[in-house]
C-alpha cells in the first residue's frame, strides 16, 4: 500500500512517539511547528521533512502565512492527514482541513474540544451537567448571571489550556472592573459559577465512534490551585471496578458522542461538586493530556496514548481493522512540583514502586505504580512531604487577564 502524507502541529514539543510510531507504520510524517522549538529533540529519524512558523506569541502563528506556506508544500505533496499534537493546535488543523479539503474535525466541530463557551453551550443542550455559566457579551446578559447565581464565580478565557488565565473573583465590583478592563478582549472570556470540588480527568480513545479505552483518574491538587497558588501537582489512578470510575467512563463517553469526536485521543474533566455530589462537565479536548499524564496512564494500563492514537489514525487511513490490547489493572500516581535545582537529586526518591523519574528542568517529576491504591497514595504523600520540606520552589501566578 502506497505510504500515506501526514502532517503534525505542534506549537509545544511533544508528540514524539506519535510520529516515531506513524513512521514505523511506514507513514510519511512532516511536522510543522514554532521556530523557537528547532532545537528541540524532534523525532528527526521518523520525518520526512520539518517547516518552522515564526510565533507571534506563545504558541500563535499567522494563520495567513500558514495557509500559504501548506498550498506550497501541498504542490509536490499530496497530504492525507493533518493532526494537531497540542491543545493550541486544534484549530490550526481545522483550518487547514477545511481549506485544503483534508478529512477529519473541521472549524465547526472544532470549536466543542477548543472553545470553552462553545462546549458548555453543547453540554447544556444535550442534557450534561455543567456548572451555571455566562457569556460576558452583553451588560444585561452579565448582570443577570450575577444577580441569579451567587459568588464566587470564575472568568476564563475560552481559548487556553488547563487552568492558564483562570481568574477567581467574589463579588460584583471587582468583577465588572475586571471585564471592563479586558476592552477588545472582552469576546475571549465566559463566566461560570465557582464550585468546590474533586476534580478528576478521563483519558480516552476513540475509533469509530466507539470509545475502545478509557483510563479515570482523580486530582489531588486540581490544576486550578496549582495555577494560582503554585505547590505540588498530584494525579492518582482509580481502579476500573470503583463506582467513580464507572459514573466517569459513562458521562466521559456521552460528552464524546454528543460533541460529535469520531476519532483519535481525549482528555476530558469533570468535577464532583462538593455541596450535592454531582459529577459537572468541565472541558474536553481531542488531543493527548499534558502534563506527563500519558507516562501515569501507560504505567497503569500497559496502553501508550500516543502509540495508539497514531495506530487509530493509520487505521482510518488504510483503511485496516484497529484492535487495542487489553489494558492492565494497576494504580499509578504522578507528582510534579517547581524545584530551585535544575536537575534535582532523586536518591531520596528511590523506590521499587517507581516507574520512572521525568526529566524535566527545575522540577521533580514522579511515576509510581503498584497493585495497591493505598501504596501510590502513600508515596505520593512521601514525596509530597520530602518535595515541600526543602525542594519546593514557588514562583508567582502570571495573570493574563487585561494583557
Amino acid at each position: 500500500m502506497e505510504a500515506k502524507i501526514i502532517v503534525c502541529l505542534a506549537s509545544y514539543f511533544k508528540g514524539y512517539e506519535f510520529m516515531d510510531e506513524m513512521h514505523r507504520l511506514g507513514n510519511r510524517v512532516i511536522l510543522l511547528t514554532s521556530d523557537n522549538l528547532k532545537d528541540k529533540n524532534w523525532p528527526h529519524h521518523a520525518l520526512e521533512d520539518i517547516f518552522f512558523m515564526a510565533e507571534e506569541r506563545p504558541s500563535v502563528w499567522n494563520l495567513s502565512d500558514m495557509v500559504k506556506g501548506f498550498s506550497y508544500l501541498m504542490q509536490n505533496r499530496k497530504v492525507d492527514a493533518v493532526v494537531a499534537l497540542d491543545d493550541y493546535d486544534v484549530e490550526k488543523a481545522a483550518l487547514l482541513r477545511e481549506t485544503f479539503r483534508i478529512p477529519g474535525m473541521g472549524q465547526t466541530a472544532h470549536r466543542y474540544f477548543r472553545d470553552k463557551l462553545a462546549m458548555r453551550q453543547m453540554a447544556k443542550l444535550n442534557h450534561i451537567d455543567v456548572p451555571e455559566f455566562s457569556a460576558i457579551f452583553n451588560n444585561e446578559e452579565v448582570n443577570d448571571f450575577v444577580e441569579k447565581v451567587p459568588a464566587p464565580w470564575v472568568l476564563k478565557p475560552r481559548s487556553e489550556a488547563s487552568a492558564t488565565g483562570i481568574k477567581k473573583i467574589s463579588n460584583k465590583d471587582d468583577l465588572w472592573e475586571i471585564i471592563n478592563s479586558l476592552g477588545d478582549e472582552r469576546h475571549k472570556y465566559l463566566l461560570e459559577s465557582f464550585k468546590p470540588g474533586d476534580v478528576y480527568h478521563v483519558d480516552s480513545l476513540t475509533y469509530k465512534n466507539k470509545v475502545v479505552f478509557t483510563s479515570a483518574s482523580k486530582y489531588l491538587a486540581p490544576p486550578m490551585q496549582i495555577s494560582h497558588e503554585g505547590g505540588i501537582f498530584r494525579s492518582i489512578t482509580l481502579g476500573t471496578d470503583s463506582e467513580e470510575f464507572k459514573a466517569l467512563k459513562d458521562a466521559n463517553a456521552k460528552v464524546l458522542k454528543d460533541f460529535g469526536l469520531a476519532n483519535g485521543a481525549t482528555h476530558t474533566e469533570f468535577i464532583r461538586g462538593k455541596d450535592d455530589g454531582k459529577l459537572y462537565f468541565l472541558e474536553t479536548s481531542s488531543r493527548v493530556g499534558g502534563a506527563h499524564i500519558p507516562e501515569m496512564v501507560e504505567a497503569a494500563t500497559g496502553i501508550n496514548l500516543w502509540k495508539e492514537w497514531a495506530k487509530i489514525e493509520d487505521s482510518l487511513l488504510k483503511n485496516a481493522d484497529y484492535e487495542i490490547a487489553e489494558p492492565t489493572a494497576l494504580y499509578s500516581g504522578l507528582i510534579i512540583a517547581l524545584t530551585k535545582n535544575q536537575f534535582p537529586d532523586y536518591t531520596e526518591f528511590e523506590c521499587n514502586e517507581v516507574v520512572r523519574f521525568l526529566p524535566i528542568d527545575y522540577h521533580v517529576g514522579i511515576v509510581y505504580k503498584s497493585k495497591s491504591e493505598n501504596t501510590v497514595r502513600e508515596k505520593l504523600d512521601e514525596a509530597a512531604e520530602k518535595i515541600n520540606d526543602h525542594l519546593l520552589n514557588i514562583l508567582p501566578p502570571k495573570d493574563q487577564l487585561g494583557s
